[in-house]
């Protein structure tokens, strides 16, 4: 039978050319909705009268992952990367809670899709996508003949097992928050290759929700523990694995792609990941001495020293990163709103982008949409007023003042920065705060149970994505595992799902901007600023992708002889 484009393309294409949206946007949207990219792009540039034979013809299309072009040098295959980063601690990629974590095992567990640095979304372990025309029904379809590195074949029993895992809220996975638009009873398996899903309410964001650093695919006979059971369909097999020091990597010889010199990817016969320390010093010294070739996720203070070396790479994204002063809604004294409102009026947020990252970001606005994101609404954040922090104060029943704790990681320079430029603003508006500082692997054992603390958050491609995760409820009311503020405000929730299924992106934009007035006047988080990311590399490395949400892919780079 035919398959027709979804509706919903139709519309967003006429949208692109009465000027409603970019091309870029309509290219993420309309992948969404299982068109491929090649298909995508040839619609958005097509008279419309070509619309339903090209994208009949592309929608049927399967879009394999394309290898990079070989250089006309051509491509070295061998040789070992050596990559500065964090080592951490892990067991179930479900619930990994920060991207850092996935760097090492993203090369040894993949992903049911991927998102490239322009923000599209492809299928990557599936062959393909497809959605109702109500978005409550997708359904997947896995490629046929991919082997786990134990020479198992990935069946939908395997992509089964790994629902199980998001959709459990014992588990405390962040997917569980990400998808609160389906529960298992809607995940069922139709025949060994292929899932349907089936919604409770209409969303978009399927497809990029399955590319989100913790659904990384493990195996139904996963037993908990990756680094006891590191089987994955990727292009390298985990050596070893010593939490705190080193990982070795070594690359598969029947990995299931190809490169651009039609053999098996990786390029590489290895990856060596270390971690140096706590201080990122460490980092630098080691790549300027060329013990490492690169560093995964630098600080600004590393940018900083590099970013004239005439033999580096450096590649800078902005993003919609971040570090959120949050408090926890739930204790005093952020059970008055006036108190949180006060805090924010405290903010010198030029001041503060300028010594946390030397400028190098975006101003925010203390709700979680960046510039970044596509629905961003320009909201004007609080004047820095430490005169109406102490009127607020006052009126919350703190007329002398208020002393408060706050959290911070001692190795995350720019927390560290933003802490130390806001406890001496804060002063003069009625705030005493005391900083907490300890390492970051101590700050995430207890993340979410401080009073006031700073948090790293990353990148996501739409602001909804983000917003479901950090700032919702189950239906009794209770936050979510990722909600570290316990800020559960009814409207908010009930505006967000309404952005959840709103796939007009000006309509989804403005709800979006309700989201933002609503977190900016009545949330407790602080979010000054969004993050400019960067990777450095030598320049005998190539083909490192640059992408705001900082993943670490090392399957088709390759370094000079």
């Amino acid at each position: 039978m035919e398959k027709k484009i979804h509706p919903l393309v139709t519309k967003a294409n006429q949208d692109l050319r009465e000027g409603k949206i970019s091309r870029r946007d309509f290219l993420r949207f309309s992948t969404l909705l299982g068109l491929t990219l090649a298909g995508a792009e040839m619609l958005a540039g097509c008279a419309p009268k070509e619309e339903a034979a090209i994208a009949t013809e592309a929608v049927q299309a399967t879009a394999a992952p394309v290898a990079t072009e070989a250089p006309a040098g051509g491509i070295k295959r061998g040789g070992t990367l050596t990559c500065a980063t964090r080592v951490e601690r892990v067991d179930n990629p479900a619930t990994f809670s920060l991207v850092s974590a996935s760097h090492p095992w993203r090369h040894v567990v993949e992903y049911l899709t991927q998102t490239d640095p322009q923000g599209v979304t492809h299928p990557y372990l599936l062959e393909s996508w497809k959605a109702s025309v109500d978005l409550l029904t997708w359904t997947l379809v896995l490629r046929k003949g991919i082997k786990f590195s134990n020479g198992q074949e990935l069946t939908a029993d395997d992509v089964m097992f790994n629902f199980k895992q998001w959709l459990t809220e014992s588990v405390q996975s962040s997917m569980f928050g990400a998808m609160s638009y389906l529960d298992l009873s809607g995940v069922e398996k139709t025949d060994d290759y292929t899932i349907t899903l089936k919604l409770k309410t209409p969303s978009i964001f399927i497809p990029e929700h399955l590319a989100q650093y913790p659904a990384g695919i493990v195996p139904a006979s996963f037993g908990g523990d990756l680094t006891k059971e590191p089987i994955g369909t990727g292009a390298f097999t985990m050596e070893e694995y010593v939490v705190g020091e080193r990982c070795v990597l070594k690359a598969r010889k029947d990995y299931w792609r190809n490169g651009a010199d039609g053999k098996p990817l990786p390029y590489l016969d290895e990856i060596i990941m270390v971690q140096l320390g706590e201080d990122r010093a460490a980092d630098l010294s080691a790549y300027q001495s060329g013990q490492v070739d690169t560093i995964i996720e630098p600080s600004v203070a590393i940018w900083e020293a590099l970013k004239d070396d005439k033999d580096s790479t450096i590649v800078a994204t902005p993003t919609a990163a971040t570090r959120v002063l949050r408090m926890r809604a739930d204790q005093e004294p952020w059970t008055k709103v006036e108190v949180s409102q006060a805090l924010k009026h405290c903010h010198n947020r030029e001041k503060i982008l300028a010594l946390a990252l030397q400028g190098q970001g975006t101003l925010g606005n203390d709700s979680h949409v960046a510039q970044a994101n596509p629905e961003f609404v320009d909201v004007a954040p609080y004047p820095f007023d430490t005169a109406k922090s102490k009127e607020l104060l006052a009126a919350a029943g703190y007329p002398d003042g208020v002393t408060v704790e706050l959290a911070v990681a001692s190795d995350w320079p720019e927390s560290m920065a933003y802490a130390q430029a806001l406890k001496e603003d804060a002063a003069a508006g009625g705030f005493t705060i005391n900083l907490k500082t300890m390492p970051a692997s101590q700050y995430w054992e207890g993340w979410t149970d401080f009073n006031m603390g700073i948090t790293w958050w990353s990148h996501r491609t739409l602001a909804p994505m983000i917003l479901s995760v950090a700032y919702t409820a189950n239906p009794d009311g209770t936050p979510v595992a990722w909600n570290e503020s316990h800020w559960v405000d009814a409207e908010f929730n009930e505006i967000l799902k309404q952005a959840e299924g709103t796939l007009d992106l000006e309509k989804r934009k403005e709800l979006v901007g309700k989201l933002e007035v609503i977190q900016k006047e009545r949330g407790t988080v602080c979010i000054p600023f969004f993050m400019s990311v960067w990777k450095i590399y030598k320049k005998t490395v190539h083909d490192v992708v640059a992408d705001p949400q900082e993943y670490a892919i090392f399957y088709e780079t390759w370094k000079d002889a």
